[in-house]
């Protein structure tokens, strides 16, 4: 059975490319540090990077993708494709309602 995780939490561009207002520029969420740590216990080995594979759900948008840790943070963020923004009207600064489940 895979662990699910529900969250909400804004939308930021990736520090090399906030100087442009390129909608393709990468965009993640950092997921709570609660999600964070427990996703951890749940995940098993982690693939490259120290990257867990995931499903991931935002409004109507269902996709699979890898969560990875950020070490500034300590907790894993989830990139946040162009084509899901655009689809739900999102800009950096929003808050987004994730729902994540593990790949096993």
């Amino acid at each position: 059975m895979s662990e699910t995780f529900g969250f909400t939490a804004p939308l930021w561009r990736w520090a090399a490319r906030q100087e442009t207002a390129d909608p393709s520029a990468w965009c993640f969420v950092t997921l709570p540090r609660d999600v964070s740590d427990e996703l951890r216990l749940v995940a098993g080995e982690p693939r490259g990077f120290g990257s867990v594979p995931v499903r991931v759900e935002v409004g109507t948008s269902r996709w699979e993708t890898s969560v990875f840790p950020d070490a500034e943070s300590g907790c894993f963020v989830l990139p946040v494709k162009k084509a899901v923004r655009q689809a739900h009207g999102v800009e950096e600064g929003d808050e987004l309602t994730v729902t994540l489940e593990v790949r096993g």
